[in-house]
């Protein structure tokens, strides 16, 4: 039996696909997820040089009320990307980028000095399996969030930063609700997507041996930088690269 024209042509061009993928389109966007007892202010240099390098940076201000709310943030700027998004997250945002990250414009995850999570397991749970240097943790008076006491805040957080931007972050820090840091994960995005992770190796807040073996169990690219919990606001150029690389090989 004679091929009509049309059915050849749908055949041509299904081979035509598949010999011949689409290209991964160009990751741009880059969205910024901040940790627990910091706000996003401190991203500033670092959104700065992404910024001139042609990115478009946004930062979620997340209220770390629960993770559900925080997700919601996340998605919430995720909607006004035009095009795939390379979701970074530092600290508590990186559990928050572990859950928000399955999202299919979601095309890599960047992990800075960040928690990352696997399927049932909290921020908590993961945080005393390797007990950090700073024990500084306080209790609101009403029991349900926590808050870094202001005066360790230098040395457990940010000891690399000039004393007036501790005295900022620590006069700044956003207050993590018990109920977000107890929160257990689902399906972890870093399952299905590519991620990168830089180790803070002064870290006070997450043990930095912590940070290198979940970095090792999601199969991270992984970057070591000598540099406190702050990193993202001590050594920003560092941590621009990182991201610059991880964008330019997610729209590979």
């Amino acid at each position: 039996m004679n091929r009509s024209p049309i059915s050849a042509l749908a055949v041509a061009l299904l081979t035509s696909v598949i010999a011949f993928p689409v290209a991964a389109a160009e990751v741009r966007n880059v969205v910024i997820v901040h940790g627990a007892l910091a706000d996003g202010s401190g991203w500033r240099r670092a959104s700065d040089i992404l910024a001139k390098r042609g990115f478009h940076v946004t930062i979620v201000q997340e209220p770390i009320t629960s993770l559900a709310d925080d997700v919601a943030a996340t998605n919430r700027v995720l909607d006004l990307q035009d095009g795939p998004t390379l979701l970074v997250g530092h600290s508590y945002g990186g559990v928050v980028i572990t859950a928000a990250g399955n999202r299919p414009d979601v095309a890599g995850l960047v992990y800075v000095a960040a928690f990352q999570p696997d399927k049932g397991e909290s921020l908590l749970a993961l945080a005393s399996s390797k007990p950090a240097g700073g024990m500084n943790i306080r209790e609101t008076k009403d029991g349900k969030y926590l808050y870094l006491d202001p005066s360790a805040f230098a040395a457990d957080f940010a000891a690399d930063l000039s004393k007036e931007d501790s005295d900022f972050l620590a006069k700044s820090q956003v207050f993590a609700s018990k109920e977000a840091f107890s929160a257990k994960i689902g399906d972890p995005a870093w399952k299905t997507r590519k991620s990168w992770s830089i180790v803070a190796t002064q870290d006070r807040s997450i043990n930095p041996d912590l940070e290198r073996d979940m970095a090792r169990r999601a199969g991270s690219d992984v970057t070591e930088i000598k540099a406190s919990h702050a990193v993202f606001a001590s050594q920003p150029e560092a941590v621009a690269d990182v991201i610059e690389k991880a964008a330019i090989a997610a729209g590979r």
